[in-house]
């Protein structure tokens, strides 16, 4: 029986049509330097909140809806960084 393409390759095998890179070696992620950069992105948007920069007028108050946008963006990178971190933490358990 002659053995074919399919039956050499290993069942972990990348094909580098689907995935390019796999043709010049290494092919993985960055994950503590992802952590360390989400964190201070979002240290950024927080210390962005001080400054000089003036709100519109709302019905007489001064309403600064570029903190509100720096809060939220804040917020929505620690839940993505704390959901990334639950599932490394988690990862072995599957």
């Amino acid at each position: 029986m002659a053995s074919t393409e399919l039956e050499k390759k290993p069942s972990q095998a990348i094909d580098p049509a689907d995935e390019p890179s796999v043709e010049w070696g290494w092919h993985g992620g960055f994950p503590k330097a992802t952590q360390v950069a989400g964190w201070f992105s979002v240290f950024a948007c927080l210390i962005m909140l001080v400054g000089n920069h003036q709100g519109i007028l709302s019905g007489g108050g001064q309403f600064k809806i570029e903190d509100v946008w720096l809060v939220i963006i804040a917020a929505v990178l620690v839940i993505g960084l704390l959901i990334d971190l639950r599932r490394k933490k988690t990862a072995w358990r599957r």
